[in-house]
């Protein structure tokens, strides 16, 4: 089973910026499209942004250009950097395979807070 370990979220200002990292536990990790999620305090996980195998991204509204995704293939991990970041980022992050998401790991909390 394949599992993600999702770190670097913590404390930051208003403005400030964050870099999460996620590894993945699996071979076939460059062959299928990842994806960052998060999940506020009581609201429901959604979908923060996309990469496929070959690089291309896509972002929700909410945070286009302020995050970007990117991968390492040869590390199998997938990194999320966060600039810019509003108290409406605070969340706990969450990466996974896009489009069908396995089981979830612990995620990484991101306060934004002044």
């Amino acid at each position: 089973q394949v599992q993600f370990v999702e770190s670097g979220g913590g404390l930051v200002q208003p403005g400030g910026s964050l870099r999460l990292s996620c590894a993945a536990s699996t071979r076939i990790f460059s062959l299928r499209a990842m994806a960052w999620y998060r999940q506020a305090p009581g609201k429901q996980r959604e979908l923060v942004a996309t990469i496929t195998p070959g690089g291309t991204t896509n972002y929700a509204d909410s945070v286009k250009g302020r995050f970007t995704i990117s991968r390492d293939n040869a590390r199998n991990t997938v990194y999320l950097q966060m600039n810019s970041l509003k108290s409406g980022d605070t969340a706990v992050y969450y990466c996974n395979w896009s489009g069908a998401p396995g089981s979830w790991g612990q995620g990484t909390q991101v306060t934004v807070s002044s």
